[in-house]
């Protein structure tokens, strides 16, 4: 089994409980912020969506530049419904799968660097950058957006088991 395909169980689950927290997203509070220094909830759902969206240019690419100097520096695309969000959502998880069913362990392997106007920020084996910047950063905003659901009275689903709006905590 390659590392890819090893991946795609903890992929699988940990996007469909992401799925799960888009789906409470209040299109009415979109521009909710817990504070003037916060992002809105629009901004955390819409990044949730693009997160699954660097999966395949990661492996496809040894590196990124968010600030290019022949270019845009890159911004998160702020979605304006929810169902603009589940269906991008969808979309980009359905493209990540693929991806990782398909990518070699030396694709894993591969350094990949991040990067700002040319300057080297910092550099990782692919497979590194995807734990980290795919699964774990999924995972922190995930717990960011449940917060905020739970701080507007929102029932939060459960996620590694039943949330206290769903059943007896375990």
């Amino acid at each position: 089994m390659s590392i890819g395909q090893s991946l795609l169980p903890e992929f699988d689950a940990e996007m469909a409980s992401t799925r799960k927290a888009l789906e409470r997203v209040p299109e009415d509070k979109l521009d909710w912020k817990c504070h003037e220094k916060s992002n809105t909830i629009g901004w955390v759902a819409s990044h949730l969506v693009e997160i699954p969206g660097w999966v395949k240019p990661t492996l496809d690419n040894d590196e990124f530049d968010i600030n290019p100097k022949d270019g845009e520096p890159y911004q998160t695309q702020m979605l304006t419904s929810v169902a603009e969000i589940l269906e991008l959502f969808d979309k980009n998880v359905a493209e990540a799968r693929e991806a990782l069913a398909g990518a070699t362990d030396e694709m894993f392997a591969a350094p990949w660097s991040l990067t700002s106007g040319g300057e080297v920020m910092m550099t990782m084996p692919t497979g590194v950058c995807i734990r980290t910047w795919v699964l774990n950063h999924s995972i922190h905003h995930r717990a960011h957006l449940l917060v905020y659901l739970r701080l507007n009275d929102i029932p939060v689903p459960g996620v590694y088991g039943p949330s206290a709006d769903e059943g007896p905590a375990m």
